[in-house]
């Protein structure tokens, strides 16, 4: 129990838990309906299980999108549609930048030390949350 205790990347993991308690923060001053915290729960999900994918799972995915003429036009005009938006909306863009790169450094820390996919992926399910919760209560009880 020691060894894993001792192999858990702590400065990354709080690096990830500050991320986002920020993330919590700036999200519960834009004063969101509470229905709207349904749809970022997921999201968030979506994102961390995306994020902690194994590089072999990424590689099929991408195969298989790339696979056709017609997929790869699509990919490409949802790219430039991307790259529109993070123009546009570049405060949101260097929030979503901060987190991912946060999640990435994570599972990198995670997958150096010998945890499996499924251990990288709890953890940072459990400090998302604790973090989009401590961010949510700093703003609305402490501020």
């Amino acid at each position: 129990m020691m060894s894993v205790i001792k192999r858990i990347p702590w400065v990354s993991l709080t690096l990830a838990l500050l991320t986002y308690c920020s993330l919590g923060w700036v999200i519960s001053q834009e004063r969101l309906p509470p229905i709207a915290w349904f749809a970022i729960i997921p999201i968030i999900t979506l994102v961390i299980g995306a994020l902690a994918t194994p590089w072999t799972k990424i590689n099929f995915y991408s195969n298989f999108i790339f696979k056709s003429n017609t997929r790869t036009f699509g990919i490409s005009v949802l790219g430039a549609f991307a790259l529109f938006l993070m123009i546009s909306w570049f405060r949101l863009f260097l929030d979503s930048l901060l987190v991912a790169s946060a999640t990435i450094l994570v599972r990198i820390d995670f997958q150096m030390a010998g945890f499996r996919y499924i251990d990288t992926f709890a953890v940072l399910f459990f400090i998302a949350m604790t973090g989009l919760a401590m961010g949510v209560f700093i703003n609305r009880f402490i501020l």
